[in-house]
């Protein structure tokens, strides 16, 4: 379920939230993201990723307040990634910013992240959130090193917090990347792939402020060292590939 006036002017900026079971999470963000960026014409698209909570309702009581406010509905759950795609698509600006909607990701970042992203264009495609003063369990955050230690190491991505859900990117650079399930993860090395830049904004991180994480470990942990293979395949493609041009425009 989506709503919008395609006669309204375009917007600047598009944030996406992909949420599942955020019921409770959602009018205190929203608001936050209002008031964040005040300054800017903007729409925030939230992504229902198959929620069996009151989050449709909550969102629906709030778009009949905020016309910049839509919600695309999945009938089922079909992951992180794809929720951010959905949201991705359905945006109608040509810069996109990300959080996660569980109220973790202050949105008073999301003005510093498009300002670098603007400062840096052409060149850099993507400026990610790097959390610092992580709101998690000590084990949680062992496994968060173990795994950006593993994939900076395969990857060499420069990259050492890919977990972070606040994200500003070109929507048509996003769009023309290799598209698969766990794609959030390895936007860095993937951006880097297609010859543009990644900067980094230091942010934040809060405590969750109802209700429980959605996305566990050991139940993507096997998908994870998969997809790390499929994207470091796809690296060493891109640049045989390169190399094959230049030697033929070199003749």
């Amino acid at each position: 379920m989506s709503q919008s006036n395609e006669s309204d002017p375009l917007p600047a900026v598009s944030v996406v939230v992909p949420v599942r079971n955020e019921a409770g999470n959602i009018t205190p963000l929203v608001a936050e993201i209002a008031t964040a960026l005040a300054s800017c014409a903007f729409e925030v698209v939230y992504v229902n990723d198959g929620s069996t909570d009151a989050t449709e309702e909550e969102l629906g009581d709030l778009m009949a307040e905020h016309p910049w406010l839509r919600q695309i509905r999945h009938e089922q759950s079909c992951g992180q990634s794809a929720a951010v795609r959905t949201g991705v698509v359905a945006a109608r600006a040509p810069v996109v910013v990300t959080l996660d909607g569980d109220g973790q990701n202050d949105p008073a970042f999301l003005p510093g992240l498009i300002a670098a992203l603007e400062a840096g264009s052409p060149r850099v495609g993507l400026i990610a959130g790097q959390r610092v003063g992580r709101k998690a369990t000590a084990f949680k955050r062992l496994q968060s090193r173990i795994a950006n230690g593993v994939r900076s190491a395969v990857l060499k991505d420069g990259t050492r917090d890919t977990g972070c859900g606040l994200k500003a990117f070109r929507r048509d650079l996003f769009l023309a990347l290799p598209y698969f399930d766990g794609l959030h993860r390895f936007m860095p090395a993937l951006v880097r792939r297609e010859g543009f830049e990644v900067g980094y904004v230091d942010v934040v991180d809060r405590p969750r402020r109802a209700g429980t994480s959605n996305y566990g470990l050991w139940d993507r942990l096997w998908v994870g060292i998969l997809d790390l293979a499929g994207v470091w395949w796809l690296i060493r493609r891109k640049k045989r590939v390169s190399v094959s041009k230049e030697v033929t425009l070199a003749r």
